[in-house]
C-alpha cells in the first residue's frame, strides 16, 4: 500500500505541476487531503488560509480519480459566487480538466451541459447552493448526479453554519444532498474563514471528517489602521496617498451608496477607479472585475458583493472605508491581497457611523416567531403560493421574506416548488434559544471589531486569535509592531474638494406607479398601475441615510432614537439648495410649486412642521396645511413590505376641508413635505389623496431616504 500511496503522489506531483507550474510542490497537508479523498475516499474539512491552494486540492483529487479505473461521474464543486465560477473553469482548463458551469446565466446551455454529464465528457461540475433547491434541476437533474458524483467539494463551507458571519439557508440543502450520496463518496469541505465553533459545526455537519487546520498567518500583508475624524478626511486622504499604496487594489465600503460616492469623488480628484456592487448588472461587474485583472484601474471601490472566490494573485493593498461588523469577515476580504507578492499594504479607515450600519444590517436577522407562524398558517399543502402573494401575510420585506422561507425551507416546514412555495405540514420548532445565541455572537464580533481598531497589540495577532489560530503571534510588519508607514495628515485641497463634494446635497425620489400584488386579498382594492392623474411626480431628498456625506447628520435627525425639534439652520439651507439644483438642473420640475402640504407626523411633529414652514417662507408659497393622519400607524412603521405598508396606510389619512377647498384653486404643483421616506409609499398614498382632492400636481421633498 505505501508503495501505491508513494506513486499516487508522484502522480498528483505531476498534475500540480500542469495546473501551477513547474516549480510547485504540494505542501504537507494538501497531500494528506489529496490522500484521504482519493486513497482512503473519506470527508475532509480544509481550514487554510488565503492563498494556501485549496483549489489545488480538489483539482489534483479529481484528475486522479477520474484516471482510475472505476472513476464515478464528475467532480460537483458547490461554490457561492460566478465569479469564483468562471476563474475556476479557467484553471481546471490549465490541467487538462473539462469543467462546465450550471447557473442563472447560462440557462440556455443547461441541456447541453446535462448531456455531457451523462456521456462522462465532463470532469467537473460547479454549480450554486441556490441551484439545489431550485425546482427543475432539484427534481430532474440532481438525484442522477448525486447517485453519480465521484467527488462533492463544498467551497466556502463556512457558510454552511449559521455561526459564521457570513450563513446562507442555501448551503444547509448540502445536508441533503450528502445523504443521497453513494458511499464512500469522497467530499471536501474547504474555507479560510472559520473560528474554532464554525470549524465544528461544519465538521459536524459532514460527518467523520477529517479536519486540517493550518496556520492563518499571511506574511505578505502589513496591516494598519488610520483614524480620521470624518467621512471627508477619508477621501481626501485616499485622494491624497492612493499612489502610496503599491499596485492596484480594492477599496470596500459598507454600503451601496458609500460605493458610488467613493469611487465618483476619487475620479474627480484625477484616479482611474470603477465601482462595483450587487446592484450594478452582471456585465458591467464582470467589465469592472476585469479591469482591475488587467491593472487597467487603481481601484475597485466594491461593497462585500465582491466577495468569496474573487482571486487576483498580485493584488496590492484592501482598503476598508468602515468597518465589517466581525474580525471574521474582515480577514476573508483582506486576503484577497498579497497571494503573489512579497508584501501588501492592507488599511482600514473606521467611521463614527459603521455602528449604524451594522445595526441596520442587524435588523435583517431571523423574523420573530408569530412571524413565522403567520406564513406557515398560510401556506397550503396542495397549492404553491409566490412569495408576492404571501407579502400581504406578513409584514416583512421580500429579502428578509425569502430569507426565512429558506431557512423554512432546509428545516423541512415548507418546500419550494414551481410556482412558489408549499406547506409540508411537518412539526416545526422555533429555535429562539439558539437565534439568541447567535444574536450575541453577532454582538461580540461587533465589539471585537471595535477592539482591532484600538489594539495596543499585534493586529494581525489579533484577528488570527479571533479565528482561534493556536500558532498566532506578533507579525513584526503591522503598525503596532513596526510603527506607522501612513501619515493621517491631508492635504488642504484634497479635504476642501471632499467636504464640498459630499456637502452636496439631492438625490431623486422615483414615483410609485405599479400597486404591490395580492392587496385584494387583504380587502385593499387596489392593482395594478396607478392611474397617471393619481401620481406623484419625481422628487428630491438631501440624502440618502447610508450616505457618506449627509447620511449621518441625517441620521441624527429621523432615526427612531432621535429627538424630535425644529429643523436645524444646516439642515434647512441644504434644502433650498436641493430646490434651487431641482429647479434649474438637468431634471427640473415640469412647473415651480404654487403652495406647500406637510405630512402629519406622531413621531416628528416639529421636525415636519417646521420644515415646511421655512420652505413655504422661503419660496413665498403659501403653507396650505397639513394631511392629516387618522389611523394607527400599526404596519406602517419603517421596513415593512409594500402590500403590508399600502395596506396599512389606505384610508389611515385624510384631507382636511380647508385643504381641500386651497387645493382646488390652485394652478401648479405643490411641495408635499416630511422627514423621511423609507418604503415610499407614505409619498404615493398622500400624493394620491392630494390628486384626488384637486391638486394638479404633487412634487414630494422630504430629508433623508432610507437605504
Amino acid at each position: 500500500m505505501s508503495q501505491d500511496r508513494s506513486a499516487i503522489r508522484e502522480r498528483a506531483e505531476a498534475v500540480l505541476r500542469r495546473l501551477a507550474g513547474e516549480h510547485a510542490r504540494l505542501r504537507e497537508d494538501q497531500w494528506r487531503a489529496i490522500e484521504a479523498l482519493v486513497v482512503d475516499r473519506r470527508r475532509v474539512l480544509c481550514v487554510q488560509r488565503t492563498g494556501w491552494g485549496k483549489s489545488a486540492v480538489y483539482f489534483v483529487a479529481t484528475a486522479l480519480l477520474r484516471e482510475r479505473p472505476d472513476a464515478a461521474g464528475p467532480t460537483v464543486i458547490v461554490s457561492p459566487l460566478l465569479a469564483l465560477m468562471r476563474n475556476q473553469v479557467e484553471s481546471a482548463a490549465r490541467a487538462g480538466i473539462r469543467a462546465r458551469t450550471i447557473n442563472s446565466a447560462n440557462l440556455e446551455e443547461w441541456d447541453e451541459i446535462t448531456a455531457e454529464i451523462h456521456a462522462g465528457a465532463v470532469d467537473v461540475l460547479l454549480i450554486s447552493p441556490e441551484r439545489l433547491n431550485n425546482p427543475d434541476f432539484r427534481d430532474t437533474v440532481l438525484p442522477k448526479l448525486a447517485a453519480t458524483t465521484g467527488l462533492l467539494v463544498v467551497d466556502e463551507a463556512h457558510c454552511v453554519s449559521d455561526w459564521g458571519h457570513d450563513f446562507r439557508p442555501d448551503y444547509r440543502r448540502l445536508r441533503t444532498f450528502l445523504a443521497e450520496l453513494p458511499g464512500r463518496t469522497p467530499v471536501l469541505a474547504t474555507t479560510a474563514t472559520a473560528n474554532a465553533r464554525v470549524t465544528a459545526d461544519v465538521a459536524e455537519q459532514l460527518g467523520d471528517a477529517l479536519v486540517l487546520r493550518g496556520t492563518l498567518d499571511r506574511e505578505s500583508l502589513r496591516l494598519a489602521v488610520l483614524d480620521l475624524p470624518s467621512p471627508a478626511h477619508r477621501l481626501a486622504w485616499l485622494a491624497d496617498h492612493l499612489d502610496q499604496l503599491p499596485g492596484s487594489g480594492i477599496i470596500y465600503t459598507l454600503t451601496v451608496a458609500a460605493a458610488g460616492e467613493a469611487a465618483e469623488f476619487l475620479r474627480t480628484r484625477g484616479w482611474s477607479v470603477a465601482s462595483y456592487t450587487g446592484q450594478a448588472e452582471d456585465a458591467d461587474r464582470r467589465a469592472a472585475e476585469q479591469d482591475l485583472l488587467d491593472n487597467k484601474i487603481k481601484a475597485l471601490v466594491a461593497t462585500s458583493a465582491l466577495g468569496m472566490g474573487f482571486d487576483k494573485p498580485d493584488l496590492g493593498f484592501v482598503v476598508h472605508l468602515g468597518a465589517p461588523p466581525s474580525p471574521i469577515a474582515y480577514y476573508q476580504q483582506v486576503g484577497r491581497a498579497g497571494r503573489a507578492v512579497e508584501h501588501a499594504e492592507v488599511l482600514l479607515l473606521p467611521g463614527v457611523e459603521d455602528a449604524a450600519i451594522w445595526r441596520y444590517f442587524a435588523s435583517l436577522a431571523f423574523p420573530p416567531e408569530e412571524q413565522v407562524r403567520a406564513v406557515l398558517a398560510a401556506l397550503p399543502t396542495d397549492r404553491p403560493l409566490s412569495t408576492q402573494a404571501l407579502e400581504p401575510v406578513v409584514d416583512l420585506r421580500r429579502a428578509r421574506l425569502e430569507l426565512m422561507l429558506k431557512v423554512l425551507d432546509v428545516d423541512g416546514a415548507v418546500r419550494r416548488v414551481r410556482g412558489g412555495w408549499l406547506a409540508t405540514g411537518e412539526p416545526w420548532v422555533y429555535d429562539e434559544a439558539r437565534l439568541r445565541r447567535v444574536a450575541q455572537a453577532r454582538t461580540a464580533e461587533q465589539q471585537a471589531m471595535r477592539e482591532y481598531a484600538t489594539t495596543p497589540g499585534c493586529r494581525l495577532r489579533y484577528l488570527r486569535e479571533c479565528l482561534d489560530d493556536n500558532g498566532a503571534a506578533d507579525c513584526g510588519r503591522c503598525d503596532r509592531c513596526a510603527g506607522p508607514l501612513f501619515s493621517v495628515a491631508v492635504s488642504d485641497a484634497a479635504l476642501t474638494a471632499a467636504q464640498t463634494f459630499l456637502g452636496r446635497p439631492g438625490v431623486a425620489i422615483a414615483p410609485k406607479k405599479l400597486w404591490p400584488t395580492g392587496l385584494d386579498a387583504v380587502g385593499v382594492p387596489l392593482k395594478g398601475r396607478i392611474p397617471p392623474a393619481e401620481q406623484a411626480l419625481s422628487g428630491r431628498a438631501v440624502g440618502r441615510l447610508s450616505d457618506l456625506g449627509w447620511g449621518g447628520r441625517l441620521r441624527g435627525l429621523v432615526a427612531p432614537e432621535a429627538a424630535d425639534a425644529p429643523v436645524p439652520d444646516d439642515v434647512a439651507a441644504a434644502v433650498v439648495d436641493v430646490l434651487k439644483a431641482w429647479a434649474n438642473g438637468d431634471d427640473p420640475w415640469p412647473r415651480r410649486p404654487v403652495g406647500v402640504v406637510a405630512v402629519d407626523s406622531r413621531t416628528r411633529p416639529a421636525l415636519v412642521g417646521s420644515l415646511a414652514e421655512r420652505i413655504a417662507a422661503v419660496g413665498r408659497l403659501p403653507l396650505l396645511g397639513h394631511v392629516v393622519r387618522t389611523g394607527p400607524t400599526g404596519a406602517g412603521g419603517p421596513r415593512g413590505n409594500s402590500a403590508q405598508r399600502v395596506r396599512a396606510l389606505h384610508d389611515a389619512f385624510t384631507v382636511p376641508d380647508e385643504l381641500a377647498e386651497a387645493l382646488a384653486g390652485l394652478d401648479g404643483p405643490v411641495l408635499l413635505i416630511d422627514d423621511l421616506v423609507d418604503s415610499g409609499w407614505t409619498m404615493a398614498m398622500v400624493a394620491r389623496l392630494l390628486r384626488r382632492a384637486g391638486a394638479p400636481d404633487v412634487l414630494p421633498l422630504a430629508l433623508a431616504v432610507a437605504g
